[in-house]
Order: structure tokens, then C-alpha cells, then sequence
């Protein structure tokens, strides 16, 4: 079975990033790098994961005009990213316009193009939240399900979206639409920022193709046993 594991790599400069990589590569799937560490490090901080042989999931969610986006997406594929992603409620014509660059970029360089997601509605907003922010005729479920048939619509290859509402997705949209499950919490771990979770087994047996996980393995005192134990949690839930 495939290696679903995700990894969320907080790290705050290449130095962190690259003892991190090296700890856990041959534990984990793919790493994320965020907004932090590409503020600051820029490129070079694909560059330091891809030269040791592990895959780049580029969360930056890119949010603007099409025609910006399109080139981002167009930079993201160059920089040969296994996957990155754009915010759903940037609209159909952005997301597609996202696509039609990594695509673009693939053809140059003649090789496969990056999985391009739609990120639907963050893991840390709650039905409260979605009510100030002017939403309040519809809860987290029913725009998460909107935004991913947009998403779905507009050609892209999947959602980001909480792990309580990938059944949903999956009843919705069906399985060949990969969905990217944040907020994943082992039994016992504290939830942060993230307020709809559930642990890696419930996420995988609801359908999530990959699920995304920091804190409760950087902050283990084993990380690599706590990467280990996410994974034996993984198979089980596949196999049942």
C-alpha cells in the first residue's frame, strides 16, 4: 500500500527543515512546506526536501486573479512539486486557471504535472465562525461539499478538507477525487488550532486519500515511533 503519510514540516529555516527530512524520509510520504518556511527560505526550500529523494506537497493556497494564479501555478509546477494547492473560494475560473499553468509547465519540461487542490474550508473554522464570516445560511459540511464539486467542476484533482467531511465528499463526488484530510489527531493528542478532527484510522476508513500530520509527531518524544504507530494505524483502517 501506497505511503499516505503527510507530513506538516513547521520547520523555521533549511537548517531544521533539512534534520527534519532527514529523520523522517523513510517514514513518511511527503512533506508540506507552508508559508513559514517558504517566506523565509523561498525555492530553495523545495529544492533542500527534493535533493533528498522525498516529494513536496507546496501549501501556499494561492488566492488571487486568475492570471496570477495561473503563473503560480506555472512556478509551482517548475519547480517540480508533487503537489500544491489554490483556495476554492478564489472561484472556478481561478482554480482552472491554476491547473492550466502546472499543466503549461509540465509540457516545457516534459514531465508529469503536479496534483493542483482546492482547499475548501480551513480545519480551524467551526459553524460559529462560518456565521461571522456572513455565512451563516450554510454550515461547514454543505460549503465544504460546494466548493469541492467547484473544485470538481473546474478540473483539479482534489479537495483539502477535514476528515469530518470526507465521507461526505466521497458519497458526493465518488473516489477517483483525491481528498487531502488536515486536522488528524492520534487518540489522546491535543487539537490546537484544528477544530474538526478525528484520529488517522477514522480519516483513512471515511476514504481520505492522504492525511496531514505535525505537531502530535514533532512534538513526540520519538517522532519517528510516532510517524511509525500513525502508519500501523493507517494499514489497519485500509484493512478493515
Amino acid at each position: 500500500m501506497e505511503n499516505r503519510l503527510i507530513y506538516a514540516l513547521e520547520a523555521r529555516d533549511l537548517e531544521s527543515a533539512q534534520e527534519w527530512v532527514a529523520r523522517l524520509k523513510d517514514v513518511v510520504s511527503v512533506f508540506k512546506i507552508g508559508k513559514q518556511l517558504f517566506t523565509k527560505e523561498g525555492p530553495e526550500s523545495v529544492r533542500v526536501i527534493q535533493e533528498s529523494g522525498a516529494r513536496v506537497f507546496l501549501d501556499l493556497k494561492f488566492h488571487d486573479i486568475p492570471s496570477t494564479v495561473r503563473e503560480a501555478g506555472y512556478e509551482a509546477a517548475r519547480l517540480g512539486v508533487f503537489m500544491f494547492n489554490v483556495h476554492a473560494a478564489g472561484g472556478r475560473a481561478m482554480m482552472q486557471a491554476a491547473k492550466e499553468g502546472a499543466l503549461r509547465a509540465a509540457e516545457e519540461l516534459g514531465s508529469e504535472p503536479p496534483l493542483v487542490l482546492a482547499v475548501t474550508v480551513l480545519t480551524s473554522l467551526s459553524d460559529q465562525d462560518m456565521a461571522e464570516l456572513g455565512i451563516a445560511h450554510e454550515r461547514v459540511r454543505d460549503q465544504v461539499i460546494r466548493l469541492a464539486r467547484l473544485a470538481k467542476w473546474a478540473g483539479l484533482d482534489g479537495v483539502v478538507a477535514s476528515p469530518r467531511e470526507v465521507e461526505d465528499i466521497r458519497g458526493e463526488i465518488g473516489k477517483e477525487f483525491l481528498v487531502i484530510t488536515p486536522g488528524v489527531r492520534p487518540a489522546g493528542s491535543e487539537p490546537g488550532d484544528q477544530k474538526r478532527t478525528m484520529t488517522p484510522g477514522q480519516a483513512v476508513h471515511n476514504g481520505a486519500d492522504y492525511i496531514v500530520v505535525g505537531r502530535p509527531i514533532r512534538e513526540s518524544q520519538d517522532p519517528v515511533a510516532a510517524a511509525r504507530a500513525i502508519l500501523e494505524e493507517i494499514k489497519a483502517a485500509k484493512a478493515e
